[in-house]
């Protein structure tokens, strides 16, 4: 929250010089939502208000006990004072309630003020007039006939003032013929308009960037005919991507819906690229969580649902092999209006269109460059101290008016003395202005070895690798790995994504990898880290030119089965700390070669070496190796491997038994998966600082030893189909957040279970959990093949359950359960047919997935409350007999009602104007269900397979959107439904009966 210091005296009071101070405060809410409680809480402004939250909109909404006293809460007044738009839902009712009109008179003082605030107001069920003139014969007159008797008048007149405000203002009317869905999309639509002048791309660098913006602008010619395509083009490093944010930032109010693909290259580069970005694409555009499995029908989708809004796309970082129309399809099929921002160092990019506009941002001035550099080496935007500003200004000529390297500099000088300053000022002298890999080389030189290590590796093999096995290396090479990466980081070389993968700056990435052709110009084979295709790696292993000074290998013989690499080929590689084998055998005795491997990567490789040198080695990761097997003499050596920490073994067919690790102390990650030959039992000694251990899809009988040691255990995944004991003492692993059981072998009672954990997922429980209620923190609780109540009835007392999933039940799952946990967002049921009854449902106001298949339920109590659902799934239902409050369900997405055979009608869908999919399969006896036609807009794909009473043909014709239809052993003929399918003009495929068109 900002604070404004005050100077001299002044009547005002606070709150109003906050308000004057120039921008709208960052409070903790975007939206104020007044209503009168009685009249729509529970209806429409219950489903706006989960709309807008479901949105990522923090929105206020106003809770009854707040209202106590004459005047309006402090807590009110702040929510209003620090919410951008104010949204009053106006009812019949609003003006009886004083609180309702003191929230009102708050808002209209703030919105008079001109500083940006907004008022949305929404008419619901009332005449904007009556608003407007509340005094006059209308709905609020006798309202405030009885304000009279109560109130001041300088009181009910600023009331009466605020109502013929809001009356005047543009908002929505909404009457009871109104679809109320369609009218809540429009208002969440207008909210994110609204919002985006707030809401904004983090840019890096915002340094003399408005002239850049301004320019590129002018470009886009919004409004005008011309523009479509605008290049912003230039070296890397120059700011292309922060100018196209800014650009982004300012300009997307004036578009329907935008998207911002960042790294467009890098995404090109892996396998299926092409649909990453079309489902990007798609999930911005559409708001949608569709994902599309090919580049065709990406291609599909996107012309025919992207292409229908006004829309603004930025394609950042693209080189000469990206093809639009692979991407986006042809541009001719979205709406002129639409704009297109590319960002590229390859001026041939931009000449594959017939019309563009180019931008070329050039250098930035030396003023723009002195504050960036300021920033970065003082923390400050205007001049240093007066002993600094010399040095400093010799730095920044050195720069060459680069950002990156101004940035990077900058960086490496913060909090450093002048000794420091001037000796990295003469090594750059000495690099001079323009090279700006010897630019950035300067804060790489500043890095200690260790640091430097870590940065050439992940440059030439890890950007984009998940960061948790590379730091077992580094631990164990002892490069400092958390230090190292921190220093990276606050050096600008290196950044960590939120799924914890490495990322660099393609001029950072390069400037690793020259450093390392530097090592030799001439030998590839003689660098730390040969980069090489595969072709040369082996060519060059076999001829005995990769040397002692390779660090790092990877050799991909996939599809090359005759292919051997044997110990003789790599015996010299005595400095070789990360070996990756891809495919081929390996052939040999390595005991004796590779003594300093620390990480032996072996993905399908036909053979194994017969053995191998474990002194040094701390991750050991074997995938689909084919003669892996008991008698591998690594197994019976393993107790030599001191320093092993991680061990993955995973679809080794030939592996009957569990490999002995318990020798190993310093075990920290065990994985033994889809080995279905592998049994016995799993010794786990003394690892003490073992975190995960993960058993899955083996014959593994259980485990050996004291579990009690494992202090450090996170995960435990026990999903042995051969496990026939539980471990003992595991209520004492203080530690443990996530665990994972199937006890279809165990015949004794569960365990107690630790009180840490988050996730649990029970698998064949033969009797009711003994503490299930004591886990406060538990998360995610899915339960399968139980054979008696195991639910217990007071589980509503775990208030931060997310997801509940029960499956496989011979008995009743919820027994005396009455009340679910509020904090539900999923609940699915499957195979428990003798479930016939559910718990209400009504309490579950944050749920937003239902899946119940084969249960014998009558009803779903409650399911009218459940206002953000968004998608329903009912399959083999035989008792269900009605699906009350379907109706209600206006954020509904998706539902899917099959095999319901006791079905007879489905109350009206008119409302779900956010239905993308309607299933109906085998429900014999529906033959009633009203009008599809207000479903026009969003529904796109409707199946109806098995209903023979059920009659829609009247509804059809006006589905404008409708993809997919399949009418399969239903009433109608094709020479009957022929007819009403002439205006589906986006139809691409239609089944009816055993006929199948596209």
């Amino acid at each position: 929250m900002s604070t404004i210091t005050q100077r001299g005296s002044s009547s005002k009071s606070k709150e109003e010089l906050w308000l004057q101070a120039g921008t709208l405060p960052k409070g903790e809410y975007d939206i104020f939502l007044s209503f009168r409680d009685p009249d729509v809480r529970q209806t429409f402004a219950d489903c706006l208000y989960s709309w807008l939250v479901r949105s990522g909109i923090r929105t206020f909404r106003d809770e009854e006990e707040l209202h106590k006293g004459e005047m309006i809460a402090p807590s009110l007044a702040k929510a209003i004072t620090e919410s951008k738009i104010h949204i009053p839902i106006l009812t019949k009712d609003y003006a009886s309630s004083k609180w309702c009109l003191q929230e009102l008179a708050k808002m209209v003082e703030c919105w008079r003020l001109g500083k940006g605030y907004v008022i949305l107001p929404i008419f619901y069920f009332l005449d904007p007039r009556d608003v407007r003139h509340p005094l006059q014969n209308g709905a609020y007159r006798e309202a405030f006939e009885q304000h009279n008797l109560k109130h001041d008048p300088e009181t009910v007149r600023r009331w009466e003032e605020a109502l013929q405000e809001v009356g005047k203002m543009k908002g929505w009317h909404v009457t009871r013929s109104d679809g109320q869905g369609a009218v809540i999309d429009q208002v969440v639509s207008e909210v994110e308009l609204h919002l985006r002048s707030h809401y904004t791309l983090v840019t890096d660098v915002l340094v003399g960037i408005d002239s850049h913006v301004e320019r590129v602008t002018e470009l886009l010619n919004i409004g005008g005919l011309g523009g479509k395509i605008v290049g912003i083009h230039g070296m890397g490093g120059i700011g292309k991507t922060t100018i196209a944010k800014a650009v982004y930032n300012k300009v997307c109010t004036n578009f329907d819906r935008c998207c911002f693909l960042e790294n467009v290259r890098g995404t090109l580069s892996k396998d299926g690229g092409v649909v990453s970005l079309q489902n990007m694409v798609i999930s911005g555009i559409l708001r949608s969580a569709r994902q599309v499995t090919n580049a065709s029908e990406g291609i599909h989708v996107i012309r025919e649902r992207v292409s229908k809004y006004k829309v603004l796309i930025v394609l950042d970082d693209l080189d000469e092999n990206f093809e639009l129309d692979q991407v986006l399809g042809n541009l001719g099929s979205f709406p002129i209006e639409s704009r297109f921002i590319i960002t590229t160092r390859d001026l041939r990019v931009l000449e594959l269109f017939e019309e563009y506009s180019m931008y070329e941002p050039g250098e930035m001035s030396y003023d723009h460059s002195l504050q960036l550099f300021n920033r970065h080496a003082f923390g400050i935007d205007h001049e240093p101290a007066e002993e600094q500003a010399p040095l400093s200004k010799e730095f920044v000529k050195l720069a060459a008016g680069l950002p990156l390297a101004i940035k990077v500099i900058g960086s490496l000088l913060y909090r450093r003395d002048e000794v420091f300053w001037k000796a990295k000022l003469i090594e750059l002298e000495a690099v001079g202005p323009t090279k700006v890999h010897g630019v950035l080389k300067i804060s790489y030189n500043e890095l200690t070895r260790h640091e430097k290590q870590i940065f050439l590796d992940i440059a030439c093999y890890f950007v984009g690798e998940d960061k948790e096995l590379p730091i077992y290396m580094w631990g164990g090479c002892k490069f400092h790995p958390e230090t190292g990466i921190s220093t990276l980081i606050l050096r600008a070389l290196l950044k960590v994504d939120e799924k914890n993968r490495f990322c660099m700056h393609d001029h950072i990435r390069d400037l690793g990898r020259a450093i390392v052709n530097e090592e030799d110009v001439e030998r590839p084979g003689n660098r730390s880290r040969p980069i090489l295709c595969r072709e040369d790696v082996l060519t060059m292993l076999k001829n005995g030119e990769i040397t002692d000074r390779a660090e790092i290998l990877r050799i991909d013989m996939t599809g090359k089965d005759h292919y051997e690499l044997t110990n003789k080929e790599v015996e010299k590689l005595s400095r070789l700390r990360y070996l990756e084998v891809r495919g081929g055998r390996l052939v040999g005795d390595f005991s004796g070669s590779l003594p300093n491997m620390r990480w032996l990567r072996l993905h399908m490789c036909r053979s194994v070496p017969t053995n191998l040198n474990l002194k040094e080695l701390i991750i050991l990761d074997l995938y689909n190796c084919g003669s892996l097997a008991d008698d591998w003499r690594v197994w019976g050596k393993i107790k030599l491997a001191h320093r092993l920490k991680a061990v993955c073994v995973s679809s080794c067919y030939g592996m009957k038994r569990a490999p002995d690790l318990s020798p190993c102390a310093s075990m920290e990650l065990i994985k033994l998966s889809f080995c279905p030959s592998m049994s016995g039992e799993l010794h786990i000694g003394n690892m003490k600082n073992l975190k995960l251990l993960e058993i899955n899809s083996t014959r593994i009988t259980g485990l050996t030893g004291d579990i009690v040691t494992l202090q450090s255990l996170r995960e435990l995944y026990l999903n042995s189909y051969g496990l026939r004991q539980v471990p003992t003492g595991m209520v004492k692993l203080t530690s443990l957040e996530k665990l994972q059981l199937s006890l279809a072998s165990v015949t004794e009672s569960p365990p107690l279970l630790p009180t840490s954990l988050k996730a649990l997922c029970l698998s064949s429980c033969p009797s009711k959990l003994p503490n299930l209620l004591e886990l406060k923190d538990l998360e995610h609780l899915s339960l399968s093949a139980f054979s008696r109540e195991i639910i217990p009835g007071e589980i509503c007392k775990l208030s931060k359950l997310k997801t509940l999933s029960l499956s496989n039940s011979e008995a009743e799952p919820f027994g005396s359960v009455v009340v679910l946990p509020s904090s539900l967002n999923s609940l699915r049921v499957g195979f428990c047919g003798s479930l016939e009854r559910l718990p209400n449902l009504g309490n579950l106001n944050n749920l937003m997935e239902l899946s119940l298949l084969d249960v014998g339920v009558y009803e779903i109590r409650g399911l009218g409350e459940l206002r953000i659902l968004e998608t329903m799934s009912i399959r083999k239902a035989p008792n269900l007999s009605n699906l009350d409050g379907l109706q209600s369900l206006l954020l509904l997405k998706k539902l899917k009602i099959y095999g319901c055979p006791a079905l007879e009608k489905l109350p009206s869908v008119a409302n779900l104007s956010n239905l993308h999919r309607l299933y109906i399969r085998s429900c014999q006896l529906i033959s009633e269900m009203q009008s599809l036609a207000p479903l026009r807009q969003n529904l796109t794909s409707l199946e109806i397979d098995g209903c023979p009473r059920l009659d829609i043909c009247d509804s059809i014709q006006s589905l404008e959107s409708l993809q997919r239809l399949n009418l399969t052993c239903c009433r109608w003929s094709v020479e009957t439904l022929l007819p009403h399918l002439s205006k589906l003009r986006k139809l691409s495929s239609l089944t009816i009966g055993e006929d199948t068109q596209r």
